[in-house]
Order: C-alpha cells, then structure tokens, then sequence
C-alpha cells in the first residue's frame, strides 16, 4: 500500500514542480491533497515525510495549520504499537517537566 502511495506521489511530484503541498482537512476528519485533486491518509502523509516533501495540513474553512496536531496524531498512533514505540514513558514524563519550566528554551533549541 505504501508503494502505491510512493508511487502515486512520485508519479504527480515529477509532473509539476511543487515547492509546498497543501492538505485541507475538513470537519469530517477527511484528509484532502490540493495538489493533485484526491483524499490521502495519514499513510501519505508519512510518505510526505518519509520523501522529505515539504507539506502544511489546514483548516478547510479557516486555514488555521493543523501540521503539528496532525504530526502529533501520527506518532501517538505509532506509539501505540509496541514495537514501533520509540518514546519510553520515563522520555514522555520528563518531556512534559520541561514545559513551562526554565529548561524550555534549551531543549527546544537541543530538539
């Protein structure tokens, strides 16, 4: 599947010269590629990703940027497979000690 995809991608990529794919997500949580005119997956968009595409996911009414939820989205899913799983919960617990703490800045800078 994830070939097909590649391909797909590969296929439309070389066609036209895209500097920014943009994805609209619509209220029905669908997943819309304005650059080639179809719905996509979180599999593409780890495809996207994979192929170092530049891409920002919006808000199909308001075209607020939706990229890090829907980033977030995909490495929760991912996390929930053991043997996919990268982040222990000694990782995650002292990643969110760091939040509104003076260690902030540097580990924003370090990550």
């Amino acid at each position: 599947m994830l070939a097909d995809l590649r391909a797909s991608y590969s296929y439309i990529h070389h066609r036209i010269e895209v500097t920014l794919v943009v994805i609209k997500k619509y209220p029905n949580r669908r997943l819309y590629d304005s650059s080639q005119s179809k719905y996509v997956n979180l599999d593409f968009i780890k495809v996207l990703i994979n192929d170092r595409v530049e891409f920002k996911i919006v808000d199909s009414k308001t075209d607020a940027d939706l990229t890090k939820s829907v980033l977030l989205q995909i490495i929760s899913e991912s996390e929930t497979n053991e043997q996919q799983s990268l982040l222990t919960d000694v990782l995650l617990k002292q990643l969110i000690r760091f939040y509104d703490s003076d260690m902030e800045v540097f580990v924003r800078q370090y990550l």
